[in-house]
């Protein structure tokens, strides 16, 4: 693999922009709007480690365990992040945050999310 420098850039690809992809579940989506898009600006050969940015209409999902180590900057929208305990964080535009693999938690995007993502498995 040859490696180099890059700008993530918000809207995807300088070329192909931001492609349909399905992450979330349908039935996770609180409205009719269903949209998720996402541009991988990299990707390690087994697929370990990737970058990239990602948008979703709003949804919830309950998440029992988290599935990979996760860095994040909210580029627009909101979501809100509940804990197994009840405390609850809400992130917005100029938010970075992490959420560590194996963390139980509701994920609800309350307004279209886009975001750029750090993951490591």
């Amino acid at each position: 693999m040859t490696t180099k420098v890059f700008r993530l850039l918000p809207n995807g690809g300088p070329t192909s922009g931001m492609q349909p992809s399905d992450f979330t579940d349908q039935d996770a989506f609180t409205t009719a709007d269903k949209r998720e898009v996402n541009h991988t600006f990299f990707q390690t050969e087994d697929g370990s480690t990737l970058s990239g940015v990602w948008e979703c209409a709003p949804c919830r999902e309950e998440i029992d365990a988290y599935p990979v180590h996760e860095m994040m900057t909210v580029l627009a929208g909101s979501v809100t992040l509940t804990n197994a305990d009840g405390s609850s964080d809400t992130f917005t535009a100029g938010d970075t945050f992490f959420i560590a693999k194996g963390t139980q938690c509701i994920w609800e995007i309350t307004e279209t999310l886009r975001k750029y993502y750090m993951i490591c498995e």
